[in-house]
């Protein structure tokens, strides 16, 4: 069964902020079908650690529904280790499986992390994914106008590719040979 696990692509930043944008957009991940972040990579942006982050979900676990955040699997956590060369525990890395939030569980860590700088970090993260919604959107778009036009014009498409067939499809002549010849050759 393969593992639905994606980075997302980066979009353009825009304005200068107290995080950058790119590191916000590249921190987004695609895991089981959601859009979420790690814990480690929030923790850092918070300026917490990620023991301090994951201690406060645990103590509110009423805020945080299956839909708002989850540990990653076993399994998950190995496919992340290989693309980004996370350490591995026993050797000063991590112990625990890494939890990960979607976008409302990153809201609701906004309400259990109670510091100035969490509050600043969440508004960039929300807008982070609310423009990286708005692209999806448009480019959803662009794709239904492409499948319309190949649609509209799919009959003068099919000509060229007959036309490109028939001429493949012509046998090549025999290419004479190159190079030196002996009478055995011949």
């Amino acid at each position: 069964m393969p593992l639905d696990f994606f980075i997302i692509s980066p979009l353009m930043a825009t304005s200068k902020s107290l995080i950058p944008v790119e590191r916000i957009e590249k921190s987004i991940l695609l895991i089981r079908g959601h859009k979420v972040m790690l814990d480690s990579d929030l923790a850092e942006l918070y300026g917490v650690t990620t023991a301090r982050l994951n201690e406060q979900v645990r103590r509110n676990k009423e805020r945080f529904p299956k839909d708002f955040g989850f540990q990653l699997t076993q399994k998950e956590f190995e496919v992340l280790m290989s693309q980004f060369a996370t350490s591995k525990s026993g050797s000063g890395g991590r112990r625990k499986l890494p939890w990960v939030f979607t976008e409302h569980g990153i809201l609701m860590l906004s309400s259990i992390l109670r510091c100035k700088r969490a509050i600043q970090v969440n508004i960039q993260i929300m807008r982070t994914f609310t423009r990286m919604r708005q692209m999806l959107a448009s480019n959803k778009g662009l794709m239904e106008k492409i499948l319309a036009m190949e649609k509209k014009y799919d009959k003068n498409f099919q000509i060229v590719f007959r036309a490109i067939q028939q001429l493949m499809e012509e046998e090549e002549k025999p290419k004479k040979q190159i190079g030196f010849r002996t009478p055995e050759n011949e």
